[in-house]
């Protein structure tokens, strides 16, 4: 039976009125997909959710079952597990986002065909040259003494290990929240070195946290992000970055036995005395927090400028704009 209401309304919209779905298009994709600033926020939402969960998990059923482990603040133990959770939530939010950009997960700065390669070791070579001529230079002032071994026999080789372990995570994590996703991502918008300078600002921030880390400290951090993103540019990746940040932490924290970015760890090789103004040891902050520091930072560019020259811009290399 017909009906005489007239003509079933238009499910389109009137063309003298805005697009809902038009507009959030806009707002939130452009040529590329999601825009660099709803991929951080998703980015950032993803790691803190799997940080939250697997520090969870490490806290209500991994712990438990090791009762006499120390993981206390200031232990190795306790920063292999920070470290290690926090390189897993950081890369494991990249391989989500990597599904939801379609992008291969290397393009974030940890190529796997290049893993523990040439670069990470040419890294950590770097490092331990690095942190060797920074405690070098504060010696000759009369500002470092090496002292007696604080460990013996097995445990400098047990507890050697566990410091490397601990601060290879220490590079992983470090290096891919800060210059990994978070400096591909925001560097498509505001290109590379702004995004570099933001987040190595950000890097030297969130060490204030550290008990006995100060301003020079901190700008010595910040100043050595922008170090590690250089590398990035004229490398490609993080691997060169995350050799020579393990090293350098390493030679810092268990050979010389300093303070690090304002922190005395536990089980370190000797019990070493930083003695003297802060200008020459960095004080509380360790040698990073030392006038030193910034010499040895400008010595680390002239070194990464000439081992890698720059080049064109290669279109397989899209972490580096």
């Amino acid at each position: 039976m017909a009906s005489d209401s007239g003509p079933a309304p238009s499910s389109a919209p009137r063309p003298d009125m805005p697009s809902t779905e038009g507009f959030l298009s806009r707002l939130l994709l452009n040529d590329e997909g999601l825009r660099p600033g709803w991929s951080v926020l998703v980015y950032l939402a993803f790691w803190y959710a799997a940080l939250w969960t697997l520090t969870a998990f490490v806290a209500n059923f991994t712990l438990p079952l090791f009762p006499r482990l120390d993981v206390g603040a200031f232990s190795p133990v306790n920063v292999l597990l920070q470290e290690f959770l926090g390189f897993a939530s950081a890369y494991g939010a990249a391989l989500l986002m990597a599904r939801l950009e379609q992008r291969d997960v290397g393009v974030y700065g940890l190529p796997l065909r290049e893993a523990f390669g040439k670069s990470f070791w040419t890294g950590v070579g770097l490092g331990f040259a690095e942190v060797t001529l920074l405690v070098a230079l504060i010696a000759a002032f009369g500002g470092y003494a090496f002292g007696k071994l604080a460990l013996h026999g097995p445990d400098i080789f047990g507890w050697g290990a566990v410091w490397a372990l601990a601060f290879v995570f220490v590079g992983f994590s470090e290096e891919f929240l800060f210059r990994g996703y978070l400096q591909f991502t925001l560097g498509r918008s505001t290109g590379f070195w702004p995004a570099a300078m933001f987040l190595s600002v950000l890097f030297g921030a969130v060490h204030l946290n550290n008990p006995g880390e100060g301003v020079v400290g901190v700008a010595s951090v910040a100043v050595t992000g922008l170090v590690f993103a250089f590398a990035l540019r004229r490398t490609g990746n993080l691997w060169l970055a995350v050799g020579w940040h393990a090293a350098f932490d390493f030679g810092e924290t268990f050979l010389f036995s300093v303070p690090d970015s304002g922190v005395l760890y536990h089980k370190h090789l000797s019990n070493a005395v930083l003695h003297g103004d802060a200008w020459l040891t960095g004080g509380t902050a360790g040698p990073e927090g030392s006038v030193f520091s910034f010499l040895t930072m400008g010595i680390s560019v002239v070194v990464i400028h000439l081992l890698y020259p720059a080049r064109k811009k290669s279109p397989v290399e899209p972490n580096v704009p």
